[in-house]
Formats: C-alpha cells, structure tokens, sequence
C-alpha cells in the first residue's frame, strides 16, 4: 500500500515541479505561446488534484498506526497544491495585464519588469518556504520514527527482564530439585 503513495509522491513531485517551471514561464512568452501554456498548466493542475485524491484514497487504507506520518505529508501536498494555484492566478493576472496592455497600447514596460522582479522575488520565497516546510516535515517524521524506537526498545527491554527473572526462578527451581535428588539418592 505504501508503496503506491511513494509512487503517487513521486509522479506529484515531477508534475508540481513541471507546472512550477511552467508558471515561471508565462509572463515572458509570446501571447500566442501563453495561451497554448496557460491550457497546458490547467490541465497538469487538474492531474495533480487527483494524483492528490488517488494519495488521500492511500492513506485512508493505511493502518492507524502507521497513518500519522502520512496524513502529515498530505498536508503538507495540499499546501503546496495550493500554492502552485496562487502562482498560477498571479501568473494569469499578470498574464490578463499584458492582454490589456496590448490591447488599449499601453506600453508600460516598466510597471512589467517590476511586475516580473516582484513575482521572480515571490517565487524564489515560496520555494524556500517549501523547503523549509519539506525539512520541518522530515524532523517531524523523523522524530516520529525515534519514538517509535524508543518505545519498542522499551518493551524488548521489558521482555528480557522478565525472561531473566524467569530464567533465575527456573535457575532457583533446578537448585531445589538437585539438593532433593542429592538428598533422595542418599537415602
């Protein structure tokens, strides 16, 4: 089971990284290369919604358990899922700008390059924070996993402490039963 969640990690982290480079690239295509680019993006976000759905069906079927860790990487997708939306509605407004702008003549070439600067800026801050989240989630799961460690080192710690005891009353029982025979094969 977990191993189609990897595999729907995987195909979501080349897809979100496609439709990222995708969105970066919008704002600087010509008009007729941004629509075809635009369609192109809408139709790699509706594939991620669902790689997210067919992820979210995955976990459901994980036992309790195990479930934690992965409820917590897809919050951390969904996040991510929605984040990629924002850029694109931004890329899209930047884009239905310069549409404008063409159409009425508007140069306002200036307004555009720090429109440009601006999302480089966002983008480049939305990818650290993604980072930041992706190494968050790992000390997360990280510490999730020591845990779990600890607590089954602990009860193997328990086990064998019983079985010494065990052992030592098993010891203290052939001890009798040895001073009996001795005693027995005197009589």
């Amino acid at each position: 089971m977990s191993s189609d969640f990897e595999g729907y990690e995987q195909d979501f982290a080349v897809l979100t990284a496609e439709i990222t480079s995708k969105i970066a690239r919008v704002p600087r295509l010509p008009p007729d290369e941004k629509k075809q680019m635009v369609a192109n993006v809408e139709k790699q976000l509706e594939e991620a919604r669902e790689l997210l759905e067919q992820m979210d069906l995955e976990v459901r079927e994980i036992p309790p358990q195990s479930r934690g860790m992965y409820s917590n990487r897809m919050r951390s997708y969904k996040q991510e899922m929605g984040k990629l939306e924002t850029d694109f509605k931004r890329s899209r407004i930047a884009y239905s700008d310069e549409v404008r702008n063409e159409l009425l003549g508007d140069a306002g070439n200036s307004s555009e390059n720090q429109r440009a600067h601006l999302l480089e800026n966002t983008e480049r801050l939305e990818r650290s924070s993604r980072r930041l989240e992706a190494g968050y989630q790992i000390a997360v799961e990280t510490e999730q996993i020591g845990q779990e460690m600890l607590e089954n080192l602990s009860h193997d710690r328990e086990k064998i402490q019983r079985a010494r005891e065990r052992l030592r009353e098993t010891d203290a029982n052939l001890g009798k039963s040895s001073r009996i025979l001795t005693g027995m094969l005197r009589r």
